[in-house]
């Protein structure tokens, strides 16, 4: 298995900052994803899954006016339909890898956002947006006589409700960014130009804080939320339990006993 940093990808800029794994996705013009792409976002996530000194990640888009336009139109006439079902199949799967890879990753979106583009930054943990009202958010999909094939059926209620999600679907209506914000689609609004920068700045501060118990505690919520309640609470005693044995907890609880401040990279990765 390559580390992050030794990954090369056709389709996404990659780049370390410290303890933060970048991913821009860069397929110009608009950065529409194929089965290549899904295939490569896969890759980088096992990579971030497997290397111990990615400790968040940020994923973005090398475009200044496309986060993604979502998938390739062009290339869903080029294949049968059950090879478009497989790439659609891949694709939530590589969505519920993220989703289940005990790292944050944090989604920049600085311009358009459509469909399945939409759908891999609700495969992330927080979601940052630059406030211009020229970028177009939403999942046309009906327009093509389709419906959300890249897990947005599913995650888009999760965050901004039942009714809201249909009525986004059925429409196909865009939202403005501070009008995603308005209805918990988004959690941040950022000048244009400052996401990226913001979302590493949140990387960073993750990047210094435990790095098992924010893991953990992103699978207590993801996996736990769709199970009954007292198997999630099981799930949540197990996650807890792995944590009393892990470097952080000893250095947690030294640094309160002696009143200094914990370094807990430093504790896990015997970095000074």
């Amino acid at each position: 298995m390559k580390s992050f940093s030794d990954i090369e990808l056709e389709h996404f800029q990659t780049e370390v900052d410290g303890h933060v794994g970048i991913l821009r996705i860069d397929r110009p013009p608009a950065n529409a994803h194929n089965i290549d792409v899904i295939l490569e976002l896969q890759d980088a996530i096992e990579a971030i899954r497997f290397d111990d000194s990615i400790r968040a990640a940020v994923l973005g888009s090398a475009s200044d006016k496309f986060f993604s336009s979502g998938y390739d139109i062009k290339a869903l006439q080029e294949e049968s339909a059950d090879w478009i079902g497989y790439a659609s199949q891949t694709s939530k799967e590589t969505i519920m890898k993220m989703r289940t890879t005990d790292t944050i990753f944090t989604a920049a979106v600085d311009g358009h956002c459509m469909g399945g583009g939409l759908e891999f930054a609700l495969a992330c943990d927080f979601r940052f947006v630059g406030d211009d009202d020229d970028y177009n958010v939403g999942v046309p999909e009906v327009m093509l006589g389709l419906i959300p094939g890249e897990a947005g059926t599913q995650l888009l209620p999760r965050y901004v409700g039942r009714s809201k999600a249909i009525r986004m679907m059925v429409t196909g209506e865009t939202l403005t960014p501070s009008e995603g914000i308005e209805i918990g689609l988004f959690d941040e609004l950022h000048e244009p130009g400052e996401v990226m920068d913001a979302a590493l700045e949140f990387a960073h501060m993750l990047a210094g804080q435990p790095n098992k118990a924010i893991g953990h505690t992103k699978l207590a919520v993801n996996e736990g939320m769709e199970l009954p309640l007292w198997d999630a609470l099981a799930h949540e005693r197990e996650l807890q339990n792995r944590l009393f044995s892990t470097p952080a907890f000893d250095e947690g609880v030294d640094a309160f006993l002696n009143k200094r401040e914990p370094d807990f990279v430093k504790a896990e990765l015997g970095e000074d």
